[in-house]
C-alpha cells in the first residue's frame, strides 16, 4: 500500500523523476521522460503495479532522512535493534542514459537487508521477460528495456527480482537500473554507482553556487530551487508542474489530473522565481521554451504543452489502476489543454515582459509572436472561458481572466513607451483602458467592496488577490484592500485558502467532490497581506506555510488542515515556486508586480484611466 503523499521524497536526472517513501520502496517512476508510462505505479495502486523496495529485512519506515545538502541525493537511515544502515538514492546526470542508483552504506553493527524488484511498464499493466545477460539481470517489455548490475546475488520469485544480504559497517552495496530502448542493440554502458553519485553531488553544489538569495529563509528558498531545478526537463528547458499524475485533490474523490506537462500560466511566476534568485540562464531557457511552444497561429495557443513542446496531451483513463487510496479516475494526459482560457494570453505576454525588465537578451522573433498573441487578445477578449482553475463546466466571464487580458495588452503599450519596440500603442492604450473599466463596473460588488469570480458571481476566488500584483490597481486602493478582506474571509479554511468554492454560484466548475487547501493560493495571500501592510500576519502565515513541508521540505498541490496531509500531485513547482517569491517579497529583495516602479502612481491618477500619466511619451 502506498504511504501517504507526504512521505514521498523526490529523486530525479532533469529528464525523470522517482517518488521513495520512507520505506525504502521507489512507488513511482517513469523512464525514460517525466511524461513516460510509468515502470513503477505502486503509488497509484499496489505494488502488484510495480516498486522497488531496498530496505532492512525487518521492514518498518527510515528512522530519519534527508537530502545531501543542496542536492538531489536522498539519504534515509535505519537504526534497528542489529544495527544500522543508510540507503543513499540517486539519479545521475549523465544524458546518455536513465539509471537508478541505490547504495546500501553499513553504519554499525550486522543488518539483513531485502531486495524487491518488480518491473511493471506501462503503468504497470506489462510483465516484462526477465534473463540474465552476463553479470547483469536484463527485463525487456515492447519498448523498454531495464538492466540492473549489482555484486549481489539475485533470484526470481512471483514474478519478483528479489535478494536478502547483510551489510557492516563500511560496507558500500551498489544497486544501479538502467533504461535503454529495447530496440538499441548492445547492453548499456553501467555507471560505477560511488563516482556517479560523487559526479552528482558537484553538479548540484556548482549549480546551487550561482543562487543569489541571502535571506530569512535560506534553507527553504534553496530547497525550493532545487526541486524546480529537478522539474526541468533539461533537452529543453521545459519545467513540468509536478512529477505525477492523479494524485486526489479529495482523498476519494474524482479530481485526479496528469500534471506531467508545462502549463504557461506558471511561466511569469516561475520566471519571478528564477531571475530574482540570479538564475538567468535558466529563465532564459524558460523562455525559449515558451517562445517555441506558443510559436504558429495565436488562435490555437494552448494552456499547457508536453516537456517538448507537444500539442496533443489526450486525457485516457487507466482503468486497471485502483487509484490512490481508491482515488479514481487515474488519469494520462490532460483535456483541459483544449480548453478556451483567456488568462493566458495574457500570462505569455507578462512573462516576455518580465524577461524584458530582467534584461534578458532579446530575440529575433519574439515581438513578432508577442503581436500575433494580442492580435488575438484584441478580438477575442469579450469571450467568455474556463478561467485559470480549468473549470469544466460552463463558461463564464471570469474577472481574473478579463485581468490578464488587460495585463497583456498593458505589457504591449510597455514594450513601446520604454523598450523601443514598435506597435499600434494607441489603439491598444484605448482597449486597455475600456477592459479596465469594464472590470471594475461588472467584476466589482460595491456593496461587498470586492471583487468577484466572474461578472454578476456572488463568489470570489483566490485569483482575485493578483489584480494589485499585475498592477491592475495599487494595493492601497480601497478595492484592493476589500477583496483581500472578502477572499480571505470566504475562502479560508483554517487560515489556508481553497481557490474557490466550487458549490458556489450553482456549481461554477462542473464537478461532484471537493477539494483541499490550495498552496500557491494561500502563499498568495501571504503577499497580499504583505501589500496592504498586514505585515506581522504575512509573516505569520508564511511561517505556518513553511511548517507543512514534509521532512526533507516538499510541498504537494494541495493540504487538508483537518487530516494534516498533503493532497494532489507531488512535488509541485508551483507551490515551490510561490514559496520563493514569498520569501523574496518578504525579504524586501523582489518588487512582487511584474509592471515598474512609476505604475502605482500611474494608476493612482484616475480610476477609470488608470495610464494617463504614461500619455504624451514619445512612441514610435
Amino acid at each position: 500500500m502506498a504511504g501517504a503523499i507526504e512521505d514521498y521524497a523526490f529523486v530525479g536526472d532533469l529528464q525523470s523523476g522517482a517518488l521513495v517513501g520512507r520505506d525504502g520502496s521507489i512507488d513511482w517512476l517513469c523512464l525514460p521522460r517525466f511524461d513516460s508510462p510509468a515502470c513503477f505505479a505502486a503509488l497509484l495502486h499496489d505494488e502488484s503495479a510495480g516498486r522497488w523496495l531496498l530496505a532492512p529485512a525487518q521492514g518498518g519506515p527510515a528512522t530519519r532522512r534527508r537530502y545531501r545538502e543542496d542536492t538531489l541525493i536522498l539519504e534515509s537511515e535505519w537504526h534497528t535493534a542489529e544495527g544500522s544502515v543508510r540507503v543513499v538514492d540517486c539519479m545521475p546526470l549523465r544524458g546518455e542514459a536513465a539509471d537508478i542508483v541505490r547504495v546500501v552504506e553499513g553504519i554499525s553493527g550486522r543488518v539483513t537487508m531485502r531486495m524487491d524488484l518488480r518491473l511493471r511498464p506501462d503503468y504497470g499493466r506489462i510483465v516484462p521477460w526477465v534473463n540474465r545477460v552476463g553479470n547483469a539481470l536484463r527485463a525487456v517489455a515492447g519498448p523498454d528495456a531495464f538492466w540492473l548490475h549489482t555484486p549481489v546475488k539475485v533470484y526470481g520469485e512471483n514474478m519478483t527480482t528479489r535478494a536478502e544480504f547483510t551489510v557492516e559497517a563500511g560496507d558500500q552495496v551498489p544497486f544501479v537500473l538502467t533504461y535503454k530502448p529495447s530496440h538499441l542493440a548492445g547492453r548499456p554502458r553501467p555507471v560505477d554507482a560511488i563516482p556517479a553519485i560523487e559526479d552528482t553531488e558537484r553538479f548540484w553544489k556548482n549549480w546551487m553556487s550561482r543562487c543569489t538569495y541571502r535571506g530569512k529563509w535560506n534553507d527553504a528558498v534553496r530547497r525550493s530551487l532545487v526541486t524546480l531545478k529537478g522539474l526541468t526537463y533539461q533537452p529543453t528547458g521545459g519545467i513540468l508542474a509536478a512529477a505525477t499524475t492523479s494524485l486526489p485533490e479529495q482523498l476519494g474523490g474524482p479530481r485526479n489530473w496528469d500534471y506531467r506537462f508545462c502549463w504557461l500560466r506558471d511561466a511569469t511566476f516561475t520566471l519571478q522565481a528564477l531571475v530574482g534568485t540570479g538564475y538567468l540562464e535558466e529563465a532564459a531557457a524558460w523562455r525559449e521554451w515558451l517562445l517555441r511552444a506558443v510559436a504558429g497561429n495565436p488562435a490555437d495557443l494552448q494552456i499547457m504543452y508536453g516537456l517538448d513542446g507537444t500539442w496533443r496531451l489526450p486525457e485516457f483513463e487507466l482503468d486497471w489502476l485502483s487509484g490512490y487510496e481508491a482515488s479514481r479516475p487515474v488519469l494520462a494526459g490532460n483535456a483541459a489543454a483544449d480548453q478556451f482560457q483567456l488568462d493566458v494570453w495574457g500570462e505569455v505576454l507578462d512573462c516576455f515582459h518580465v524577461a524584458r525588465e530582467a534584461g534578458l537578451p532579446a530575440h529575433d522573433i519574439a515581438w513578432n509572436v508577442q503581436k500575433s498573441l494580442l492580435d488575438f487578445l484584441e478580438g477575442n477578449w469579450s469571450r467568455p472561458d474556463n478561467s485559470l482553475w480549468e473549470v469544466r463546466g460552463e463558461p463564464r466571464h471570469f474577472v481574473h481572466s478579463k485581468v490578464m487580458a488587460w495585463a497583456g495588452l498593458d505589457r504591449a503599450v510597455r514594450a513601446v513607451l520604454h523598450h523601443d519596440r514598435w506597435g499600434p500603442v494607441d489603439r491598444w492604450e484605448q482597449l486597455r483602458d475600456r477592459i479596465h473599466a469594464e472590470v471594475c463596473e461588472q467584476g466589482y460588488d460595491a456593496e461587498r467592496n470586492t471583487f468577484t469570480q466572474f461578472y454578476g458571481s456572488q463568489g470570489v476566488d483566490a485569483a482575485l488577490l493578483l489584480l494589485p500584483r499585475v498592477g491592475f490597481l495599487p494595493w492601497q486602493d480601497p478595492r484592493v484592500r476589500g477583496t483581500v478582506e472578502t477572499v480571505a474571509r470566504e475562502l479560508g479554511e483554517d487560515g489556508f485558502l481553497v481557490r474557490y468554492r466550487p458549490e458556489a454560484d450553482g456549481g461554477v466548475d462542473g464537478l461532484p467532490g471537493t477539494e483541499g487547501t490550495f498552496l500557491v493560493c494561500t502563499f498568495w495571500l501571504v503577499d497580499a497581506l504583505h501589500g496592504v501592510g498586514r505585515h506581522r500576519e504575512a509573516l505569520d502565515l508564511f511561517e505556518r506555510l513553511l511548517s507543512l513541508r514534509n521532512d526533507v521540505g516538499l510541498l504537494s498541490e494541495e493540504y487538508d488542515p483537518l487530516t494534516g496531509r498533503h493532497l494532489g500531485n507531488t512535488p509541485q513547482a508551483f507551490s515551490m515556486v510561490g514559496l520563493v517569491n514569498s520569501a523574496l517579497w518578504l525579504s524586501g529583495t523582489a518588487d512582487i508586480t511584474s509592471v515598474d516602479g512609476h505604475h502605482e502612481h500611474a494608476v493612482a491618477t484616475s480610476s477609470s484611466d488608470p495610464f494617463t500619466a504614461t500619455r504624451g511619451r514619445t512612441r514610435r
